[in-house]
């Protein structure tokens, strides 16, 4: 369900019922409600007032603020692992990265549809970067910010045209953060959340704006 979330099959505010639900993933209520209870802990999943479920709605305003959560617990969590890092945190970091590597090398050309395996290499390589953080609550809440800004990703990338440009950024954070230069890997991640940022807020305003001239 949580993949289904993050990937948009479930529309942004759309009454998630249980009995259809049942029939979708085949499981029964009670294990179902624990898992809307779970997700809506995530922030993927909200309760209404009635006591059911819904997806997160998704506005400009709430992934700028993701966004600036990001800056201020994944910057922390990095510098954190720069210093406390030892060869395996390395070699972990260094196998994600190739593993999202390999994953690239077989996306065709053209605009970027992100999918389910890229995404997940996306996420294991920016988690494995972080991992060295002394504090498993921290390393948490990025986990839970990096799924809610996956959301917005994949919203977005369903509406670019530009071609998949080759993009070296993850190379470049990879090699600051095992070479120890806290101050450069901090920047280039800086850099790459916020490109999120601004190329999902883009898209959203071209949205906006063909939907206001179709009315």
């Amino acid at each position: 369900m949580r993949q289904d979330l993050l990937s948009g099959v479930h529309e942004p505010g759309s009454k998630l019922k249980v009995e259809l639900l049942r029939t979708r993933y085949g499981y029964s209520s009670s294990p179902l409600r624990e898992a809307l209870n779970r997700l809506t802990q995530e922030g993927l999943v909200v309760a209404d007032q009635r006591r059911g479920f819904r997806v997160a709605p998704m506005s400009a305003e709430d992934f700028a603020d993701i966004t600036r959560l990001r800056l201020l617990l994944d910057l922390q969590a990095l510098e954190e692992s720069i210093e406390h890092g030892d060869d395996e945190w390395e070699v972990r970091s260094v196998s994600a990265f190739y593993r999202l590597q390999k994953i690239e090398a077989r996306l065709p050309e053209g605009p970027l549809v992100l999918n389910a395996e890229w995404s997940a290499r996306h996420k294991d390589f920016h988690m494995a970067l972080l991992s060295a953080t002394p504090s498993p609550r921290l390393l948490g809440l990025c986990s839970n910010l990096f799924d809610q800004a996956e959301r917005y990703r994949r919203f977005s990338a369903k509406y670019r045209t530009e071609r998949r440009a080759k993009s070296d950024e993850h190379q470049a954070i990879l090699d600051a953060t095992v070479e120890r230069n806290k101050t450069e890997a901090v920047t280039l991640l800086t850099n790459h959340i916020v490109r999120t940022r601004e190329s999902v807020a883009a898209i959203q305003r071209q949205r906006d704006a063909a939907e206001q001239s179709a009315s």
